[in-house]
């Protein structure tokens, strides 16, 4: 169905066009003064330069062009040119009765549909996810469900961190550690043991002191590098040491994505996107894009237009070894070969801004991508701790995930919660907890650091997670009563379509309403920008407005059988649409608290 806004920009656009004005003046947006107007158009303002006329008599025009229809109550024009809009309560309980019909609450899937690869997540193999995995993992999920939601083919990827230094590092060390393992031997030539010669804490461990050690080692740097050329060329036993680390690893990260609820359609890593270097390496030479600079193999990304210099991007390093460019570009050409997507959307900290700009500019340049491919980076900001710095743990060094997550389920205060089973408890405590978290940082523009803030995300006031839960909760509660003392009404309700009676008995409840009518148009904003932000601020709002609803009018104590019904079907479509938009951003609700 049409959003509000959809349908308005229909009836302002032939205003103006049958006032002599371009129709695409006729846009209309919701208020920014809601004690003055519902919705405006400022059209006329954006008019006058083009018409040499003043936007109060462009206004004036188009308002008297305005034909007869079931939306407008009320227009009227404010110097210097604005026109304020005010639509009829019977058509927002139309609408919203119209909504309540519908699946998804009536929003409409895109007509054309596309394949999107959503690179998230990007976590180093051998290395525990930690905070600064918090917001690619948070933001990725929602922008995932988000483009399914709007009807897109979407996949969604880890692209794991598989194929570097790191995994050179971690050979290295092991062979200092244990030089007999039969992997070292380069004359071996049985089956390699099925059980790993490490446990994960084993690589917790070796991971941060070898990468310590190398920054302090010029040889054992260059042995360690040496490693990761061999492994990424074949070697037998490193290959199968790198075939226990990711087994190791994997089993904890998705164990730890999991808590977050944060599933990936793909677990692929840079190395499943090494067979592709020789041919994409070979195609850029052929083509005359890639050449020699100081013994590096290099593809010129300087545009006519950049105001500050852009490096070249390096395809191989002067040994011959890949590097973040060049599994990044195999990658791509991996996802044309088995999606051919439309858009593909990287969700990285935005300090690889530049590394993204250049291997994009590469990509489009030497035709690994079509030329209407859209690359997309979004970039997010750092969390912080209460201090404006990087969250870290209490004795300074960066907090496992795991342990943030549990940092939180332990904060979160349940009230009553000594009637509910430990089972039940620590269920609710998890929900409450992924609410926090994940509301705590999706309601920040995607490109904001933010303060992480654990006493604050916990709170069941103000805007958090945990308070648009108790406002679902809330609904919830007031629904069961009525099904308990109601029995008939709601009997009746399940088996005909509820109506919304536009009868508002209370500006509050007009309000509720005239925001739930807002629930498409906030849904494709949060699409067409990329933004989680504007679907929190969304829910954020209905929550407030429920709850002053709820206060102002005695729900459970009306008598009317036909104002009571309306009054459910009101509510039970603010669950529906916050349900649906709490699911987009990764969390759920729970029955009660």
């Amino acid at each position: 169905m049409q959003t509000v806004i959809e349908e308005l920009n229909q009836i302002f656009a032939q205003a103006f066009t049958k006032a002599g004005y371009d129709e695409q003046l006729g846009r209309v947006v919701v208020s920014a003064r809601p004690d003055l107007c519902q919705f405006q158009c400022n059209g006329a303002m954006s008019g006058a330069k083009q018409y040499r006329k003043a936007p109060l008599m462009i206004a004036n025009d188009v308002i008297n062009n305005i034909a007869e229809n079931d939306v407008i109550e009320s227009v009227n024009v404010v110097a210097p040119g604005f026109i304020n809009i005010m639509v009829k309560d019977a058509f927002i309980g139309k609408y919203l009765s119209e909504m309540d019909t519908e699946a998804d609450c009536g929003f409409a899937k895109t007509e054309n549909p596309k394949t999107v690869v959503i690179d998230y997540g990007g976590p180093n193999v051998a290395k525990p996810l930690h905070v600064g995995h918090l917001r690619s993992a948070v933001i990725g999920e929602c922008l995932k469900r988000l483009n399914r939601f709007v009807g897109n083919k979407v996949i969604g990827d880890a692209h794991l961190g598989d194929w570097g230094l790191q995994m050179g590092l971690i050979i290295h060390e092991l062979s200092v550690r244990k030089p007999d393992l039969v992997y070292f031997d380069e004359n071996y030539t049985g089956e390699y043991p099925a059980t790993p010669p490490f446990s994960l804490k084993d690589l917790e461990e070796i991971y941060p002191f070898a990468s310590a050690k190398s920054k302090e080692d010029e040889a054992y740097l260059e042995a360690a590098r040496l490693a990761t050329k061999e492994l990424q060329k074949g070697r037998a036993g490193y290959r199968a040491l790198w075939k226990h680390i990711l087994s190791v690893s994997l089993a904890d990260l998705k164990k730890n994505y999991g808590r977050l609820d944060v599933d990936f359609d793909l677990w692929l890593g840079e190395s499943d996107a090494d067979p592709y270097v020789p041919d994409m390496v070979k195609m850029m030479k052929d083509k005359g894009f890639a050449y020699e600079s100081e013994g590096a193999l290099v593809v010129d990304v300087k545009e006519e237009s950049d105001t500050a210099p852009i490096p070249p991007c390096i395809i191989l390093k002067s040994d011959g070894s890949a590097i973040y460019e060049t599994t990044d570009l195999a990658t791509l050409v991996q996802r044309e070969k088995d999606f051919a997507p439309d858009r593909v959307i990287y969700v990285v900290d935005k300090r690889q801004n530049l590394h993204f700009e250049r291997v994009f500019r590469c990509a489009k340049k030497t035709g690994v991508v079509k030329p209407e491919t859209e690359l997309s980076f979004i970039g997010f900001g750092t969390v912080n701790g209460k201090d404006g710095k990087p969250f870290k743990t209490r004795a300074g060094g960066t907090m496992k995930l795991s342990e943030l997550l549990d940092t939180v389920e332990n904060q979160v205060n349940i009230k009553d919660g000594d009637k509910l089973s430990e089972q039940e408890l620590t269920e609710l405590r998890q929900i409450i907890s992924l609410a926090a978290i994940k509301y705590g940082d999706l309601m920040n523009p995607c490109e904001s650091n933010y303060i992480f803030d654990i006493d604050k995300f916990a709170s069941f006031e103000g805007n958090t997670g945990p308070y648009i839960l108790y406002t679902m909760v809330r609904i919830k509660s007031i629904l069961a009563k009525l099904s308990e003392h109601h029995t008939d009404i709601m009997n009746k309700l399940e088996k005909s379509p509820m109506r919304i009676d536009g009868k508002f008995e209370t500006a509050s409840q007009r309000d509720l309403a005239l925001t739930l009518t807002r629930y498409s148009h906030t849904i494709n904003e949060a699409y067409k920008k990329d933004a989680p932000s504007i679907i929190c601020s969304y829910i954020y709002e209905i929550s407030n407005k429920f709850n002053v609803f709820y206060h102002d009018k005695k729900i459970l104590a009306e008598t009317n059988e036909q104002i009571l019904s309306s009054l459910i079907a009101l509510i039970t479509l603010t669950l529906r649409v916050l349900d649906i938009c709490i699911n987009i951003l990764g969390f759920k609700a729970p029955a009660k608290m």
